[in-house]
């Protein structure tokens, strides 16, 4: 099965591939990261933006004109409840050929004040990491949620487990008609 993501990101793509791999227990799967745009905020501030990013990536992607079984768009985020307290998460939807929609949130966790303070001044949440960290290109190794959890929960795993659940009305047609 051919599979086509809206992200030239190694991470994102990776993620994308372990998750339908784990999801529909096959390994029979190609995989082609495109350049896609996602219509919102180079870091989107709300869950529904976040959201719509990751919505408009994949749809974009499904209405160009790549042929995949599956199309997946992957869309980190944040959500300000208050000036102190900033939540980021991840939004993942899932679309097949036949026009069909599968969609998960990832679990959010809340970010240091160090980071919120950085944010403020305009940064995004990967640069933010990597002044803050003295890391390079953060989103496409550890991410923010390898940073704050010491390598145990990285980026592709955080993004793969939200590509599985995402890819739940595809693995059971029977209850999603």
């Amino acid at each position: 099965m051919k599979i086509a993501v809206a992200s030239k990101n190694p991470v994102k793509i990776q993620s994308a591939l372990d998750g339908l791999r784990m999801a529909f227990k096959n390994d029979n799967f190609i995989v082609n990261g495109y350049n896609i745009s996602s219509g919102v905020s180079d870091q989107p501030n709300t869950d529904a933006e976040t959201f719509q990013g990751a919505f408009n990536r994949v749809m974009n992607l499904k209405n160009s004109s790549i042929e995949a079984d599956y199309f997946l768009g992957l869309e980190g985020g944040l959500i300000w409840h208050s000036e102190t307290e900033v939540e980021a998460m991840a939004w993942i939807v899932v679309v097949n050929a036949f026009g069909k929609l599968g969609k998960s949130k990832s679990a959010g966790f809340y970010l240091p004040l160090k980071t919120i303070h950085l944010l403020k001044t305009g940064l995004e949440l990967g640069s933010a990491d990597e002044l803050l960290h003295g890391l390079e290109n953060s989103k496409q190794g550890l991410g923010t949620t390898g940073i704050l959890t010491h390598g145990v929960i990285d980026r592709k795993t955080y993004y793969t487990q939200s590509v599985i659940l995402a890819c739940i009305p595809f693995t059971n047609p029977e209850l999603y008609t």
